[in-house]
């Protein structure tokens, strides 16, 4: 194999296996800094081998294997005076294989809903949080992770070395919390797994429209999630709501890997099984009568479109009612901006413009792809072909993604199209 073939399997690999790596090493070692270094050793060390061996046969179970040698190393060589892994002292080198191999052979997602939780700590800002669990846990880049919160990238380097020194300062302990300080950081921890399923389900950034193995992991955090408050209704709703659009993977991505919209995919592509599940969680959300949040009303929206058989049947009008209700519990430019499309569907073109006339003027939105993506479809609708065409092409220019790009291009040709 190539050295080019070589180093893009190992650049798949460090989104896909990096989190884990920094999830079970975390654990370990105690501390996120210390974590990372090993994880980018792993990697590194990965490089030099592969290229002169070719890639192993099991190249994940190599990864865990090296990074767990790489730490026990770290630890035996740690100055016990200066070094921050000084909280997890290994005596004998016995101990330190026992603790390690329990790690390694633990349950993976325990190891990640603990790094989570321990993201998701009451001394972090809200942003903070966010930024760390996308870098963690969802293995983008500084600079993707900007691109997500629509903030410059300095900004979100600091924010990242800030919340790591925080938790290193307070000693925050890599684990799941217990049962009494749950509640408190459930609402941060819903967000940051959301935010993990949407860099997958709509990836900001790269060739890839979808990464099946965010959304899946998010799905896996959001059963595990459930099962830690089966009795929490937004816990509920999240999962019913990922249940439900992870239903629609397989449909959202043609043969040649282009994005397929909601309205124009096969529907007999949706996977039934999900949606039933799905449907299952709303009802439990119902018996609890706690369909006021806003993950239990977002579900409540992907319903609408699971049950209806074709596009044209989607009931729109109670869309949007459900995207009233959301707005109010949580009001935001991009909950706005979903509520246009609800209303444009429902009630026409028109009535969606005239909802995201005063978004336009939003700094927030500024560089947003989808509100000029979104009036272009609605102007598209209401015939007027050359604004549609602008605001697609605005559209594309802002867009991260290489799939996004191509949509937005080639709708803005199609208005062109009708334009003349």
């Amino acid at each position: 194999m190539s050295t080019a073939a070589v180093d893009s399997t190992i650049a798949t690999l460090w989104r896909v296996e990096s989190p884990r790596l920094i999830a079970r090493l975390g654990r370990l070692v105690g501390d996120l800094d210390t974590a990372e270094e090993l994880a980018q050793d792993t990697f590194a060390a990965a490089v030099e081998k592969w290229r002169a061996d070719g890639i192993p046969d099991n190249p994940a179970a190599w990864l865990t294997t090296t990074s767990r040698y790489l730490a026990i190393d770290r630890i035996r060589r740690r100055d016990t005076g200066r070094d921050k892994l000084r909280t997890v002292a290994a005596t004998t080198a016995e101990t330190t294989e026992l603790d390690v191999d329990r790690i390694v052979d633990g349950d993976l997602a325990d190891d990640l809903l603990g790094l989570i939780f321990m993201s998701c700590h009451p001394l972090l800002a809200p942003d903070a949080r966010s930024a760390l669990v996308l870098k963690l846990v969802c293995g983008l880049t500084t600079a993707e992770v900007a691109r997500a919160f629509l903030t410059p990238e300095s900004t979100v380097a600091q924010r990242i070395v800030r919340a790591k020194r925080t938790l290193a300062a307070a000693n925050i302990r890599f684990e799941l919390p217990g049962e009494g300080e749950r509640p408190k950081r459930l609402d941060a921890v819903r967000e940051v797994v959301y935010l993990v399923f949407n860099e997958g389900y709509a990836a900001s950034s790269g060739d890839a429209w979808v990464r099946t193995d965010l959304c899946h992991e998010a799905l896996r955090l959001g059963r595990m999630l459930v099962a830690l408050t089966p009795k929490d209704p937004e816990s509920l709703g999240l999962l019913a709501l990922m249940e439900i659009q992870t239903s629609r993977l397989a449909a959202r991505v043609g043969a040649d890997g282009e994005a397929v919209l909601l309205l124009d995919q096969d529907r007999s592509r949706w996977d039934r099984l999900l949606i039933r599940r799905g449907l299952e969680l709303i009802d439990r959300i119902d018996a609890l009568r706690g369909t006021a949040g806003p993950y239990a009303l977002q579900a409540a929206i992907a319903a609408c479109h699971a049950r209806a058989a074709t596009a044209e049947e989607t009931d729109w009008v109670r869309i949007a009612a459900l995207y009233d209700g959301l707005v109010q519990v949580v009001p935001s430019p991009v909950v706005e901006l979903n509520r246009a499309v609800a209303v444009g569907r429902a009630f026409g073109a028109e009535a969606g413009l005239e909802i995201i006339a005063p978004l336009r003027s939003l700094p927030a939105l500024e560089s947003y792809h989808l509100l000029p993506a979104v009036a272009g479809d609605l102007e598209c609708t209401a015939g007027l072909h050359e604004q549609a065409r602008e605001d697609f092409l605005r559209a594309a220019s802002l867009a991260g993604n290489a799939q996004d790009r191509a949509t937005m291009q080639q709708r803005a040709a199609e208005c062109a199209v009708h334009s003349t």
